[in-house]
Order: structure tokens, then C-alpha cells, then sequence
């Protein structure tokens, strides 16, 4: 079968590898829509990174190995052991690779796994395949009439619903600021819309991305260069500050922004990925005694959730599919495209069944 397989630095190959055999326990997943992430970008430019150099704990694989985290596919087989599924079923996969005996997985926390990984960076097979097997465990299948393409979208939206349910303390009367408009902090506005809340702040200096918050629901667009971020955030709440906010930037102006606008007792969130120290002052929220936490990925009830979000038509994500393009041109119109033009895109999926 056909595979984009990742060796290094600026070097994906798409090959011929043999089909995986299906496990007891596994359903494997033909799939149909692979999206393209920052993660992906991050290893072709700078990698390897997630993408193992020495056998990886829990799949035992070092590089080459098979692209595609964030995908949707149908049941092409059945393990021995696993119910409730039927061959052709539309589904999305929750890429998640964890050890199940860590003390993280033992509290819970498997997203946070010491030895953890994704389907599709770290080994185990990929979406960018024709075929790859994962735990039936990792299956949801998908409400009827919802878009495969529609589905390739749920891990994305996923990373956005895990950030948003770490301040449970939001409602529909609280006023968020996100910084950074990616498609995470983009995803972030979509879940904060589906819960309700009517004011959300996006803070963003691209003005493409400033028309997708827009276009997805962001009530106030601000651009952290030209204006006083944390001014307009306490004019708008009376003085108050936000409730929330969502660190999406991962820039050394952007944590200290949303410290800084964030009200008394209110909750920073760091969604972000950092590459490298940066100042950090604990005053920022001890001052208020504000709270600063950090996310990381999704668990099974953020799928779930997202899911029954996109079933209801809650979560309206379709806006956020910029381009669909062709598996075999994968590096070319899709990770040089987004590395070229990342501004002009939120999200390009490949299309594996495209001729």
C-alpha cells in the first residue's frame, strides 16, 4: 500500500509498505481525510522531534514511520474481540499512544503518558496510508450524514474542547480572550461558541486570520502590535478583565498579555507549544491570584464531546477547510504550501482517495 513515510528533515517519501494485519482488539481503518498540523510542520523543517530516532517505548519504531494524526477513514476490518463496529463505517481516530501503567496513565492523565505518542508521528501507522490498524478503543464512529471530511477535523477540534474544559468556570455571560489565531485558537472560538459564551476576544496580527475569527464567531478582533490588548480587555468588562484566557501564540508578548488582561482569581490557559525558554514573572498572576494552567492534547470525553457538538450542528467547523489536495502531492501543496502561506490557511486536508 501507499504510504508518506517521514525520515527526517525535509524528508517525506511517499512508498509502497506492506498493508498492517488487524489485531485482536483493532479495527483497521482505511482513510479517507488526513489534515495537515503545525506538528507536521515542525518535524519536516526542524525534526525529528515527536517522530522517534531510537525504538519508541510503546510501538517500538524509530524513523522511517508513516505520517497522519489528525484523520477519517471507514472500517475496512473487524479484529477478534471487538463489537459494535461494522465494515464501511465512517469514523474518526483518537491518535493517541500511551503505556497504561505510568503514574500519569494510572491518575487519568494518559494524554500526558511519560512514555506516550500519536498514531502517525511516533509510529503504529498513519493517516496518510491506505490502511493502518488502531485499538478499537480509539474509534468513534461518526453521526450519520456528518462529512468524513467534517470528521478529520474532530482531533483538532479535540485539542481546542480539552483547552476550553479546563475553565469550567466560563458560561455564557463570561467575557474570553483567545491570543492567536491558528487553527488551534480558531478551533478554540468555534468550542467557546458552541458552550455559549458571546464574548470572545481574539488577539492576532495577520489579518487573513483576523477574518476567519470573524467569519467564526469572535466578537472583538484586536492586533497585539498596534493596540493595548489588556486595556481593551478591561474597558470592555467594566474594569473587570476577562474571565479566561486562552494562550494559543506561544510568543513571549503573548503570556504576558494574557496574564496581564486576565481578571482577579480568572484562569490563563496555555495551549501553546514553546520551543525555547522565555521570560516568565509568577507576578503576573500572583498579583491576582489568578490561575495559570497548562493543556496538553484531549482524552477520550473531548472526542466524545466534540462529536455530539458537530452532531447537533453546535460546532460548525466546514469554514475551517482551506484547500484539499491530493495524497501524492502531500509535500508539495500541502506542507511547502502551509509553510509558504500558513497566514491565507486554518486547515488543508489531503484527500487519500483522490485521483
Amino acid at each position: 500500500m501507499k504510504a508518506a513515510r517521514y525520515y527526517g528533515k525535509e524528508d517525506v517519501r511517499i512508498e509502497q509498505i506492506p498493508e498492517p494485519t488487524v489485531r485482536p482488539g483493532q479495527i483497521k481503518i482505511a482513510p479517507s481525510f488526513v489534515g495537515l498540523c503545525g506538528t507536521d510542520l515542525h518535524e519536516y523543517l526542524g525534526g525529528p522531534n515527536f517522530c522517534p530516532t531510537s525504538q519508541h517505548p510503546v510501538t517500538s519504531e524509530t524513523i522511517p514511520v508513516t505520517l497522519g494524526h489528525e484523520f477519517s477513514g471507514v472500517v475496512k476490518d473487524i479484529g477478534p474481540g471487538v463489537t459494535g463496529f461494522k465494515i464501511g463505517q465512517a469514523c474518526a481516530v483518537q491518535p493517541t499512544i500511551f503505556c497504561g501503567h505510568c503514574p500519569a496513565c494510572e491518575g487519568g492523565a494518559e494524554n500526558v503518558c511519560h512514555h506516550g505518542g500519536f498514531i502517525g508521528l511516533s509510529g503504529g501507522g498513519g493517516g496518510l496510508s491506505e490502511a493502518v490498524c488502531v485499538s478499537a478503543t480509539h474509534v468513534f464512529p461518526l453521526p450519520d450524514g456528518l462529512e468524513l471530511e467534517t470528521g478529520a477535523l474532530v482531533e483538532p477540534l479535540s485539542v481546542a474542547w480539552h483547552a476550553v474544559s479546563a475553565a469550567p468556570e466560563v458560561t455564557h455571560d463570561s467575557i474570553v480572550l483567545v491570543i492567536g489565531g491558528g487553527p488551534i485558537g480558531l478551533a478554540i472560538i468555534l468550542c467557546l461558541k458552541a458552550k455559549g459564551v458571546r464574548t470572545i476576544i481574539l488577539s492576532e496580527i495577520a489579518a487573513s486570520r483576523q477574518n476567519f475569527a470573524r467569519q467564526f464567531g469572535a466578537t472583538q478582533v484586536v492586533n497585539l502590535i498596534n493596540d493595548d490588548v489588556t486595556k481593551i480587555v478591561i474597558d470592555l468588562s467594566n474594569g473587570r478583565g476577562a474571565d479566561a484566557a486562552f494562550d494559543c501564540a506561544g510568543a513571549p508578548a503573548s503570556i504576558k498579555s494574557a496574564c496581564s488582561a486576565v481578571k482577579a482569581r480568572g484562569t490563563v490557559i496555555n495551549v501553546a507549544i514553546w520551543e525555547k525558554e522565555i521570560p516568565f514573572n509568577p507576578n503576573w498572576v500572583t498579583g491576582k491570584e489568578s490561575i495559570f494552567k497548562s493543556v496538553l492534547g484531549y482524552q477520550k470525553e473531548d472526542f466524545e464531546a466534540v462529536i455530539e457538538n458537530l452532531r447537533t450542528g453546535a460546532i460548525k467547523p466546514n469554514g475551517m477547510i482551506t484547500a484539499k489536495i491530493k495524497f501524492e502531492n502531500v509535500v508539495q501543496d500541502g506542507i511547502k504550501r502551509l509553510i509558504s502561506d500558513r497566514d491565507n490557511h486554518v486547515k488543508i486536508l489531503v484527500d487519500v482517495n483522490a485521483k
